[in-house]
C-alpha cells in the first residue's frame, strides 16, 4: 500500500504535460498512472496541476549585512514563505567575511538553519577572500563535500573582487569542477556616479537607480564572460536586469560558452519609478542590479520566452521597512547609499511567473516548470532527486489551483519583512498544497506540519562544469 495516492490532477514537467496519478512511498515517488491501487491517504487534485516543487536557487537569509543593519529572515521565516510559494527547495548563500575562512562560515550557518527549515536547503559559497588558503585547500575540499556553487561579486567594496581574483576563483573552479556565480554591476563606475550625486545634493532613493545605469551591468557582464572564456571555465550571470546585458550571454554563447541566464521578478514587474515614492517610500525597491524601464521589462519578458534566461530566481534578500535595522536606518534614512539592498520576494516568486507567464500567454506550463524548478535541479546537482516528477524522484510537489485568484497583500504573506514590493498585484493561480519528502505539509493553503522538517541537500557537481 502507498503512502499518498495523489489523483485527478494534470501532471507537468519540463518536457511534457499529461493526466496521471501520483504514488509516493517513504518519501520517493515510485509510481505514475492511472488506478494504482491503494494508499493510506489520497489527495484529490481534480482541476488542478501537480508540478515539481519549486527550486529557488537565488535566495538570501539570515545574511550579515553591514554595522547596525539585521535582514529580516531568518531560516523558519525564510522557508515557511518559501513553501507557502510552493518551493520545496531553496539555495541561500553563505558568506565568507574578510580573513574568515570558509568552513568557519558554513558552520556558523549550519548552526542556524539547523531544526529551523521549513523546505530542503542547499548552500552556495560567497568568496569574499580568495587567499591562497582557501583557493587551495579549503574550496577544492569543500566541493568534494558536495558545496559545488559559488559567487563572486564585481561591486560592493567589502564583497567585490578585482579581476585577477576573479581568475584564481575561475581557476579553482575549473580544476575542481565547481560552478561560478557572478554578480555583474562595474563597481568603480558605481563609486564615481555616487560621489556625483552626493556632490549635487541627491540623496533621495531613486538616486540608486540612476547611480547604478545599465552600462554599469553591461560592462560587468562583458568582463565577468571574457575572464571566464581566458580561464575556459561555465559561468552562472546572476539577476539580469536589461537587453544589453542579455545580449552580452547570447554573444558569448554564439562563441561556444556555456553560460547560465537568471533574471527575477522584480526586473518584470518593477521600474526606477517605483524607486521615486514619496516620503522614502522608495526605499522599498532599492535593489541591485535596480528595476530599469519599460524597455527593459520587456527586453527580459523576450529572455524568458526564448530561453536567454535558464532560471528564474526570486533574489529575496529581506529588510523591513519601517526599521531602525532596515530600509530606514538612521544613515539610510538621509542617503541612499546607505539603504540595505535588497527586496522580499520568495514567495510571489512563482505566483507572479504563472499569472504574468502562463495564464497571459507568455510561456507554456513545461516552461514555467523548468524556470521554476528543472533548470535549478539541473544546473546545481541536484537532478533527478529534484526537480521533476518522475518515478524515484523525491516526492517534492505542488498542487496549483490555476483558477484561484489572490490580490497581493503583505498581511497574507509569510515573511517576516514588513511589506512587499509586488503589494496590489492580482495573480490568477496559487500553489493550494505542498508535499515535501512525500509529508503533506501544506493543505488548502493552511501549514498542517509544524516540525520543520526540511533537510540540508549536499549537491553533485554541475553537468555544466563537467569536461566534455
Amino acid at each position: 500500500m502507498f503512502d499518498i495516492l495523489i489523483k485527478g490532477g494534470t501532471i507537468a514537467t519540463a518536457a511534457d504535460v499529461f493526466a496521471a496519478d501520483v504514488a509516493i512511498k517513504d518519501g520517493t515517488i515510485v509510481q505514475i498512472g492511472r488506478d494504482l491501487g491503494e494508499a493510506r491517504e489520497t489527495i484529490d487534485a481534480t482541476g488542478r496541476y501537480v508540478l515539481p516543487g519549486g527550486i529557488d536557487s537565488h535566495v538570501h537569509i539570515s545574511q550579515p549585512s553591514g554595522e547596525g543593519i539585521v535582514m529580516a529572515d531568518d531560516f523558519e521565516s525564510g522557508t515557511r514563505s518559501a513553501l507557502f510559494g510552493g518551493n520545496t527547495t531553496i539555495m541561500p548563500f553563505c558568506l565568507q567575511r574578510k580573513g574568515e575562512g570558509l568552513r568557519a562560515a558554513l558552520k556558523d550557518y549550519h548552526a542556524l538553519a539547523e531544526g529551523n527549515c521549513y523546505t530542503d536547503i542547499s548552500f552556495h559559497l560567497i568568496v569574499s577572500d580568495p587567499s591562497a588558503q582557501v583557493l587551495g585547500q579549503e574550496l577544492p575540499a569543500l566541493v568534494e563535500d558536495g558545496y559545488t556553487s559559488l559567487k563572486v561579486f564585481m561591486t560592493y567594496e567589502d564583497l567585490r573582487l578585482s579581476d585577477a581574483q576573479i581568475l584564481g576563483v575561475l581557476d579553482t573552479a575549473r580544476r575542481t569542477g565547481a560552478l561560478v556565480m557572478v554578480h555583474c554591476e562595474n563597481e568603480d563606475a558605481i563609486r564615481y556616479l555616487v560621489d556625483l550625486h552626493e556632490a549635487e545634493g541627491r540623496f533621495e532613493p531613486r538616486s540608486h537607480a540612476s547611480s547604478r545605469p545599465i552600462a554599469a551591468e553591461r560592462e560587468a557582464t562583458h568582463r565577468a564572460l571574457s575572464l571566464a572564456e581566458i580561464v575556459d571555465t561555465p559561468l552562472v550571470i546572476v539577476h539580469v536586469s536589461n537587453r544589453e546585458a542579455m545580449e552580452e550571454i547570447e554573444r558569448a554563447r554564439a562563441r561556444g560558452r556555456k553560460v547560465i541566464g537568471e533574471t527575477c521578478p522584480q526586473y518584470l514587474m518593477l521600474t526606477a519609478d517605483d524607486l521615486d515614492g514619496m516620503d522614502w517610500e522608495g526605499a522599498k525597491f532599492v535593489c541591485s542590479p535596480p528595476p530599469r524601464d519599460k524597455e527593459s521589462q520587456a527586453a527580459c519578458w523576450d529572455g524568458i520566452e526564448r530561453g536567454v534566461f535558464d532560471l528564474y530566481s526570486s533574489d529575496h534578500c529581506p529588510f523591513r521597512y519601517e526599521d531602525e535595522h532596515g530600509k530606514l536606518n538612521p544613515r539610510g534614512r538621509e542617503n541612499f547609499r546607505h539603504i540595505p539592498n535588497g527586496i522580499p520576494g520568495v514567495e510571489t516568486r512563482l505566483p507572479i511567473l504563472f499569472s504574468e507567464g502562463v495564464m497571459k500567454g507568455r510561456i507554456d506550463l513545461s516552461h514555467f516548470v523548468a524556470l521554476s524548478a528543472t533548470n535549478h535541479a539541473k544546473t546545481y546537482g541536484l537532478y533527478p532527486r529534484k526537480g521533476t516528477i518522475a518515478i524515484g524522484a523525491d516526492a517534492d510537489i505542488a498542487i496549483w489551483d490555476p483558477e484561484e485568484t489572490r490580490t497581493i497583500r503583505h498581511a497574507d504573506l509569510h515573511d517576516a519583512s514588513d511589506y512587499s514590493p509586488y503589494e496590489g498585484l492580482t495573480i490568477t493561480g496559487w500553489p493550494v498544497s505542498v508535499l515535501l519528502a512525500g509529508k503533506l505539509v501544506l493543505a488548502e493553503g493552511k501549514l498542517t506540519d509544524e516540525s520543520r522538517n526540511g533537510r540540508y541537500r549536499s549537491r553533485n557537481r554541475s553537468p555544466l562544469a563537467q569536461k566534455s
